[in-house]
């Protein structure tokens, strides 16, 4: 079982002696970091934001691999797993902040979830912008009576700067993620067709496994290039073949209802009433 870690854990963990607070720890990192190169597995309960500078590196994306010698900014949330084997120490700053100090920002952002293979690769203009941010919120941070509130603020704006990259890495990878999305539509069709007994509807984690992304991560992909959730297109699909039942069999509601994965016909008959307007019985007789 991987060992837990809280802020002054971790910082003891990283040989780091001049933490100032439990709530909140910044780290610079240059030639001089006495931090390991390498760590087994640990769990961590803060937030990690994280800009290394002299990223080089293969990263695994879905099937996909892709080459880069951009800064790579990435993240982490309370109880996830990290690792790392680096041949050489790294440069750039680290951020972690406490979830009681941050939820509130923090869950307002679904990338904070996203797995480590979906990090933002940040180009130089970016870059300047995001180090600029960690710059200031590091000088704040060794000043004598640092505010943590003007760090964490900080810590904000560079997610929301985050939020807007993300974006821009979408679109720059339209055909990757373009595929994402015809892949989403082949699996959610392939699963109402395959014959075999569906047990319960499927949910956006089944299909964003089935593309070897996290929940968020492929929600945010189908969001971004359909202007629709991911959850909504499982729902409006499930609308769509309950008419197609409803109008061309005989098949009692019931039975409908289950053959779509509902163990209650009653949920069945409220969502339907919820997105047609009219029950499934009314529907059947117009």
């Amino acid at each position: 079982m991987s060992q837990k870690f809280n802020i002054p854990d971790f910082a003891k963990y990283l040989n780091i002696t001049d933490s100032k607070d439990d709530d909140l720890l910044m780290i610079l990192y240059d030639d001089k970091s006495k931090i390991p190169l390498k760590s087994e597995p640990v769990v961590i309960d803060f937030y990690l934001l994280a800009l290394k500078l002299d990223f080089d590196n293969t990263v695994d994306y879905g099937q996909t691999d892709f080459d880069h010698t951009e800064s790579l900014l990435y993240f982490d949330a309370p109880n996830n797993h990290i690792a790392w084997d680096l041949d050489k120490p790294m440069t750039g700053y680290n951020l972690l902040i406490s979830a009681d100090f941050f939820d509130t920002y923090a869950k307002r952002y679904s990338f904070m979830h996203y797995n480590d293979h979906e990090a933002l690769f940040v180009k130089d203009d970016e870059k300047q912008i995001l180090l600029d941010l960690f710059t200031k919120a590091y000088t704040e941070y060794q000043s004598t009576q640092f505010s943590k509130a003007i760090v964490t603020s900080y810590a904000n704006l560079i997610l929301t700067y985050i939020e807007k990259y993300y974006k821009r890495q979408f679109d720059t990878r339209s055909l990757l993620y373009n595929q994402v999305v015809t892949d989403f539509r082949k699996n959610l069709e392939h699963f109402f067709s395959s014959g075999d007994t569906i047990k319960e509807l499927p949910s956006v984690g089944y299909f964003a496994q089935r593309s070897n992304l996290s929940s968020n991560y492929f929600g945010d992909v189908i969001k971004h290039f359909t202007g629709e959730s991911a959850q909504s297109h499982i729902q409006h699909y499930v609308i769509q073949l309950a008419k197609l039942k409803l109008r061309e069999t005989s098949l009692p509601i019931s039975q409908i209802a289950y053959s779509l994965g509902y163990d209650y016909p009653t949920y069945f008959s409220r969502f339907f009433k919820k997105e047609v307007g009219v029950t499934p019985s009314v529907y059947r007789n117009q």
